[in-house]
């Protein structure tokens, strides 16, 4: 069963199940949006990506980014995912993330955007 994110219940009082290609989605977005630390017992989890927000904004810092998350998304999703296209913007206090990918179990491409404002 692929629980879904954020968990809740469903309308039976049961945990929220997710299809396949939600799960996926759930899961890269968790781990884009976690920072290091975050998970007591991973602490190596999560992406970094969100203290971009906070940084000064440069076309260096986004590709820093974008090679870190990159590298996250092979690390922990490896075996669930190939990465097709990853392209990581900042502008202001908004952090977008446009991924493309291909879910290994099914051979289906997907493509995400992510974004956060603060």
């Amino acid at each position: 069963m692929d629980i879904d994110f954020p968990l809740h219940f469903d309308a039976r009082g049961r945990t929220a199940s997710a299809g396949l290609d939600e799960h996926v989605r759930d899961m890269i977005e968790q781990l884009i949006f976690t920072n290091h630390g975050e998970r007591v017992n991973r602490p190596d989890f999560g992406s970094g990506a969100m203290q971009l927000v906070f940084a000064p904004n440069s076309p260096e810092l986004a590709a820093t980014v974008q090679f870190t998350l990159q590298a996250a998304l092979q690390m922990w999703l490896g075996d669930v995912i190939d990465v097709a296209d990853l392209t990581v913007t900042a502008d202001d206090a908004r952090l977008t993330i446009d991924l493309a990918y291909v879910i290994k179990a099914s051979g289906q491409s997907q493509a995400a955007n992510f974004t956060r404002s603060l």
